[in-house]
């Protein structure tokens, strides 16, 4: 029986010893300190890209799972032939009645590889279902990309004499209009600044200073900073602007541009979305009739949040090398491409060359 016994158990598991329980003890301490250390992994993780790019990249990710779904094809694991399709929905408007751009097709298929990559799938797009079709899209639907009409000094001026300074809501956006241009900064990099680095969640802080302020900007190689100096006027100072809105709003700590509530008087927690800064900048640019050579309709379609950062670049009269670096660009190529009335030919090669 006592035999009969003990094989029984070790047919199972042994009774476990002193030191064994001593060693099963530690295993689950461990395990319980790499939950923490998992979820510090995943904190990490979510930071790598921003809130406005994890957004983005959800939406896309609903857009092809959608359409995949109503095509009874499977979304997981990635096909390259149902890519192949997909983008060819995409391109000839067969989901929307309108066809989307090389450039949406593009940010899509990032979108698709990041989240393919979350869910331990590969996915390669230089497989022939996928490169072909989008190599053929380029081709047919190819053409310069569509640039966002420069809101130059004079323009901002009178997009500024638009608002109402006499409340809160006006003097939020002539600041947000001041900063965004004498920055040069994109639209996410304005409604993510905060009033100190400790209440930086998703973006910057900002720090003034006798002769103007700093940004500090997490952007997207890293950190980089900005100074912007001081205007030659009060009415047109982006410092000023900024220190007026903080005074009247009652702004010390946390987002520095948030939303008026409807009294009018107050202020709520939360910060702007970036889509504040694109409604802002068309809607005050068509009140002051900035373009108003053109129909309405065309008008409405030149304006953007860019509109500000390209007019810097077309205005400031200085070293191409300093808008380079206020605007962040990697190369000065890129920065090129936002000067919308440079002097193309101010360095002339062929005379260099004793032609």
């Amino acid at each position: 029986m006592a035999r009969r016994h003990a094989t029984s158990v070790g047919r199972h598991e042994a009774p476990a010893s002193a030191p064994e329980k001593a060693l099963n003890s530690a295993t689950v301490s461990l395990h319980g300190r790499l939950e923490g250390l998992a979820e510090t992994a995943r904190d990490y993780a979510k930071a790598s890209s921003s809130e406005n790019t994890r957004k983005a990249y959800a939406s896309d990710w609903r857009h092809y799972t959608g359409w995949a779904r109503r095509h009874g094809l499977a979304a997981l694991p990635p096909d390259p032939r149902v890519l192949g399709l997909y983008i060819a929905a995409c391109a000839s408007g067969a989901m929307t009645g309108k066809p989307s751009s090389v450039a949406t097709i593009e940010r899509r298929l990032s979108a698709l590889m990041w989240n393919f990559a979350q869910r331990g799938e590969v996915f390669d797009r230089s497989d022939r279902h996928v490169a072909t079709v989008l190599a053929g899209v380029r081709r047919t639907q190819g053409r310069p990309p569509e640039q966002k009409e420069a809101v130059l000094p004079g323009d901002l001026l009178s997009m500024i004499a638009t608002l109402d300074l006499r409340d809160l809501r006006g003097l939020r956006d002539r600041a947000i209009l001041l900063i965004g241009f004498a920055g040069g900064l994109r639209r996410s990099e304005i409604v993510g600044l905060a009033c100190h680095a400790d209440d930086v969640l998703d973006g910057g802080w900002i720090e003034f200073f006798p002769d103007g302020l700093l940004l500090t900007l997490r952007g997207k190689t890293g950190w980089r900073e900005v100074e912007i100096g001081r205007g030659s006027s009060e009415a047109t100072c982006p410092v000023v602007a900024v220190q007026t809105w903080l005074k009247f709003a009652r702004i010390e700590r946390g987002p520095v541009f948030r939303r008026v509530l409807a009294n009018g008087n107050n202020v709520g927690a939360d910060g702007l979305t970036d889509k504040h800064v694109a409604r802002l900048v068309k809607r005050t640019a068509m009140a002051a009739g900035v373009r108003g050579d053109l129909a309405e309709g065309e008008r409405a379609q030149k304006f953007s949040g860019h509109s500000l950062r390209a007019g810097l670049a077309s205005s400031a009269e200085i070293d191409e090398r300093y808008v380079q670096k206020q605007l962040g660009h990697a190369s000065a190529e890129m920065t090129r491409r936002y000067q919308r009335r440079r002097d193309r030919f101010r360095v002339n090669l062929t005379k260099a060359a004793g032609l």
